[in-house]
């Protein structure tokens, strides 16, 4: 029987396409346990931890916080999730992305009409950069989005 492929850390980030110093980090805040060493000290990551690795990775790319990606993976540690239990993860997930965009569509309207106001003149004033010094007032008095 042949032995699993025992990858490098350098290894592993070129194959994921995930840099060595976030993998490093991972490591040390739990999402990736530590891999087993070879006899000359060298970190060797087994398939598991690359699959691993791509789901944390996949999981980050879609904007999971990292307390969420430990949520899923705890049920995935656990292997007694069920599919409705990551699906109310994926929904909330979903909500707050739906906030977000909702919140980048309010700022994209607002530079929209602040570029509106300028005339393109090359006179001193310049009304964006009236909005901007003025707009602090404006934005503490803007309620936040949920």
């Amino acid at each position: 029987m042949a032995k699993p492929a025992r990858l490098t850390r350098g290894m592993v980030a070129k194959l994921t396409g995930c840099n060595i110093e976030t993998i490093r980090y991972y490591e040390q805040i739990g999402l990736m346990p530590p891999p087993p060493r070879s006899q000359g000290g060298h970190r060797l990551y087994h398939d598991e931890l690359l699959r691993r690795l791509n789901f944390i990775r996949r999981s980050r790319e879609l904007g999971f916080s990292l307390n969420d990606v430990r949520g899923l993976l705890s049920l995935v540690d656990g292997q007694s999730y069920t599919c409705a239990e990551v699906r109310e993860v994926t929904l909330a997930h979903r909500d707050v992305v739906r906030r977000k965009i909702a919140d980048l569509r309010r700022l994209e309207r607002s530079l929209k009409d602040m570029a509106e106001q300028c005339t393109g003149d090359t006179v001193p004033e310049c009304p964006v950069i009236d909005v901007l010094w003025s707009g602090i007032a404006a934005v503490a008095a803007a309620p936040p989005s949920r």
